[in-house]
């Protein structure tokens, strides 16, 4: 089969249109029906042809974007973070954010120009050829694969130990089942699960920031300020040292992954350039307020060292402030962030396995949909490596698997954010190319 992005690019002649810039972009009459980007007609249209609806509000497109940044990895994750930096932790978490929020910008702007449900593998494509996207398409809906079965094993031991009656691998696989059967709905379906499950973890981390900062402020009734003392007093602010801080951003910008995500969703919007310019807008100063400001009232709270944040620093914080039941309340809230990884896992998977078969590069049945516009074979796949996932653990052992697939998801995110980051810079560089070579052909004229 011949792919013509594996052609040597030539330059187009001086009459050819080039493809449109993110800042350049049409935008019809609004309701006037477009193909893949720009505006269109209510939810339920077919997504150009390709088989999907346009079946994302605008308000479910925020929430994923918020979604898929705040997960597991920053309720859990930032312990070891603060453990090995200490305080600058903060400045940690600030390089990756701004780093993260960089490239969904540049992100959005490709996604802008040209809504696909292939996202970044589609771009990646356009700018370095198909063995590229292939490469790069594949991997990507492997690495949500491996998090589909993280997630439903971590989520079956959290469901267990709030109710131990009921055994973890029932949880993980009820839990399992039930967002593969909200994925086989409608994506309308899956866009209401996410929204509602960002909801929580939004209310969550803001109540928890208003919290910590009343009892910063000495605001809080039975709680005394605790000042600088853990900020400055347990070895300064950089106590492991400033070397520290670079080798903690990779495990950061692990927390991070997922930002994507709405950029892949944005084919099953009805307006793709509104929606994906809007979630990216609304949610990129919230990254850094979520993440820089929960990790700070932590750190101002409580001393870094101490063995409890590293286990568990949202639960340590709220014990310390005196909420009864923190453990509890941490454990379900993780829960739910676990759920919502399942959830986009089993969703991103599935919409990235149907692309790469729309280009004749996985298997044709994995390109077709049902009456509702759902990838049916895609998404089953997607929960298949989730049983496979649960059943290994039986003959592995929980602490093994859960060691295994996190070093290797956390290795696959960051060789895809470094090509995402080069994929955006590619496409930027040609961006300017293409306006340096109108304007020479305006000359000419």
């Amino acid at each position: 089969m011949t792919r013509d992005s594996a052609a040597p690019r030539q330059a187009p002649p001086p009459e050819t249109a080039p493809r449109p810039l993110a800042t350049e972009t049409a935008h019809p009459e609004a309701g006037e029906p477009t193909d893949a980007g720009g505006s269109g007609p209510a939810t339920g249209q077919p997504d150009g042809g390709s088989g999907l609806k346009r079946g994302l509000r605008n308000r479910q497109m925020s929430m994923i974007a918020i979604g898929g940044v705040v997960g597991a990895g920053l309720f859990v994750g930032s312990g070891t973070v603060i453990r090995s930096t200490g305080p600058a932790a903060l400045v940690s978490y600030a390089i990756a954010g701004l780093l993260v929020i960089l490239v969904m910008r540049m992100l959005a702007e490709l996604a802008v120009a040209d809504p696909s449900t292939g996202s970044f593998a589609h771009y990646a494509s356009r700018e370095f050829g198909s063995w590229c996207g292939l490469a790069i398409g594949w991997l990507y809906a492997y690495s949500w694969w491996v998090t589909v079965g993280l997630e439903a094993v971590i989520g079956g031991e959290l469901a267990h130990h709030l109710v131990p009656a009921v055994p973890a691998w029932v949880a993980s696989l009820v839990l399992l089942a039930a967002l593969t059967a909200s994925n086989l709905v409608h994506v309308a379906a899956f866009g209401e699960a996410e929204y509602w499950f960002a909801l929580i973890k939004v209310v969550a981390i803001v109540s928890f920031i208003g919290l910590g900062v009343l009892a910063v402020a000495g605001l809080l009734p039975g709680t005394d300020s605790p000042g600088t003392a853990n900020l400055l007093g347990h070895g300064g602010f950089a106590p492991e040292g400033w070397y520290a801080v670079l080798p903690s951003v990779l495990t950061v910008i692990f927390a991070f992954g997922g930002a994507e995500v709405v950029t892949i969703a944005a084919g099953e919007a009805p307006r793709p350039a509104e929606a994906v310019r809007k979630a990216i807008r609304s949610t990129t100063a919230r990254i850094l307020i979520f993440y820089i400001g929960s990790i700070g009232v932590i750190v101002t709270l409580l001393p870094y060292d101490r063995a409890s944040v590293t286990a568990s620093p949202y639960s340590a914080a709220l014990d310390a402030l005196g909420v009864p039941q923190a453990g509890r309340i941490m454990d379900l809230i993780v829960l739910v962030a676990v759920a919502s990884c399942l959830n986009s896992g089993l969703y991103t998977a599935s919409r990235m396995l149907f692309a790469l078969a729309q280009k004749g590069e996985a298997p044709r049945p994995f390109a077709r949909t049902d009456a509702r516009g759902v990838p049916v074979a895609a998404v089953l796949v997607a929960a298949l490596a989730g049983l496979t996932t649960l059943a290994s653990k039986y003959f592995a052992g929980t602490a093994t698997i859960f060691t295994f697939l996190l070093a290797f998801d956390a290795t696959t995110q960051r060789s895809l954010f470094l090509t995402l980051a080069v994929t955006v810079a590619a496409a930027g560089v040609g961006a300017v190319r293409q306006r340096r070579a109108r304007g020479s052909a305006g000359a000419v004229r």
